[in-house]
């Protein structure tokens, strides 16, 4: 097998005073942080598309990225990636990977070739997971980008597609259960409508519910422990998603009596998209204990799409970790680099230097997090502001004995109300502070 990275080496842990660009600065897996090794709360995960297949295209130019594979076709192709990828994971110490079905195999010219190459290559992969010890953290299936999608999968108008994107889960599922795959997720990618003009919302939820129920049984009958996974996502590339965010995603759920099977899997970049910050999407999905799994990534505030970029700003990474350590953690999720090189970076050093950059900030801001936490920073600030309400007439609202009749007496008594400051600026403030010291 040709090394491609010989050059390069394993990527090492030099501490944040080292120079040298192909080397951790704060990633040190192995260093134990809030009871736990950096490994274990990060769990970083290759993205086989942005990585392996992405070409660098954008909506208004051709792909620019020098591969050393362009020359390959078919199956050939699929299996070099996969050699490339499991090199380039093991020389960043990535332990994980996750994968769309179409991004390890080729499609063939009917379905039934398409499951056969999947199913070949599923070979070939499970042979370079015992070689390398590297897992699968979760796979899913591709239903948006082949014209057969224009109108939705699950959600399609035309039964033909529901029915062809059930036999393509179905595979995905076998293969996931058979390479261990610890997650399942679903990216409704075009589970959304662009006019009611011509379209029947209420069948195509409730279609998009009766997908996800018959995921839930065949996973049950072969046997596939792993987590199920919702990805919320909004616009694009559908004017109106049905996964919009996590509070659509949440009550889509509890509407169809499936919220005990699945959890969430969230992206920085989608939560832009829809208009909230990263933490407030983990800070939803953890209060309602859906909280599953991260894809890693930020957009552009001054672009409207959705740029997918490698994570790199502190700020939003410490507030991140912030509330999956709240969490408890992730696992069996893990933070997937949902991201890709920028257009003009195409040469294969720059996907070193992008990985690198993301874990790095992932694990700073573990590490301020993880200060926050111990020294109780934020929770001394809330349980003063929120103590009203563990004594008295607030204590009795919380309990649930007391109603209108009982809070319009009590408020009649003491309507001279005084407040006290938030202390937001002090609070930003003292964040800074940690990001500044935390080394």
């Amino acid at each position: 097998m040709e090394q491609l990275f010989q050059k390069i080496g394993k990527i090492k842990y030099e501490g944040s005073d080292s120079k040298n660009p192909l080397a951790f600065k704060y990633y040190n897996p192995e260093e134990v942080v809030y009871k736990k090794p950096m490994k274990e709360h990060l769990r970083f995960a290759m993205s086989y598309w942005h990585t392996l297949t992405g070409t660098g295209m954008d909506p208004f130019g051709a792909g620019t990225n020098i591969r050393s594979w362009d020359k390959l076709s078919g199956m050939e192709l699929a299996k070099k990636r996969a050699d490339i990828g499991f090199q380039f994971m093991e020389a960043l110490g990535i332990e994980y990977y996750c994968f769309h079905d179409v991004d390890v195999a080729p499609e063939g010219e009917t379905l039934k070739e398409t499951l056969q190459n999947i199913d070949e290559m599923a070979d070939y992969l499970e042979k370079l997971q015992k070689q390398t010890g590297i897992k699968l953290l979760w796979a899913t299936s591709n239903m948006f980008s082949h014209p057969r999608f224009v109108h939705g999968a699950a959600t399609s108008c035309n039964a033909d597609v529901f029915a062809y994107c059930g036999a393509k889960v179905k595979k995905m599922l076998e293969i996931t259960k058979r390479l261990g795959g610890e997650n399942y997720v679903f990216w409704g990618g075009r589970e959304g409508y662009e006019t009611l003009l011509n379209t029947d919302s209420k069948l195509e939820m409730d279609n998009l519910a009766r997908f996800l129920r018959m995921a839930v049984d065949y996973a049950e009958k072969i046997g596939f422990k792993g987590q199920f996974l919702i990805e919320p996502k909004p616009k694009e590339p559908t004017k109106h998603q049905y996964d919009f965010d996590v509070a659509t995603v949440i009550g889509f759920l509890r509407n169809y009596g499936l919220e005990k099977h699945f959890k969430m899997n969230i992206e920085a970049n989608h939560a832009t998209l829809a208009g909230h910050t990263f933490q407030h999407e983990l800070n939803m999905a953890r209060i309602n204990g859906i909280l599953g799994s991260i894809d890693a990534n930020q957009g552009d505030l001054l672009l409207g799409w959705d740029t997918d970029q490698f994570p790199t700003n502190i700020y939003d990474a410490a507030l991140a970790m912030y509330e999956v350590l709240k969490n408890g953690g992730l696992a069996p999720g893990g933070l997937n680099f949902d991201a890709k090189v920028r257009r003009a970076s195409f040469e294969m050093e720059d996907l070193f230097y992008a990985y690198i950059a993301g874990m790095d900030t992932f694990a700073k801001g573990l590490k301020v997090a993880a200060k926050l936490l111990e020294d109780g920073v934020f929770e001394t600030m809330i349980e003063k502001r929120y103590e009203s309400y563990t004594v008295g007439i607030g204590k009795d609202i919380v309990e649930g004995k007391i109603g209108f009749e009982k809070l319009a007496a009590y408020a009649l008594k003491n309507d001279q109300i005084k407040n006290t400051s938030g202390k937001q600026e002090y609070l930003e403030s003292l964040l800074n502070q940690y990001i500044y010291e935390v080394k």
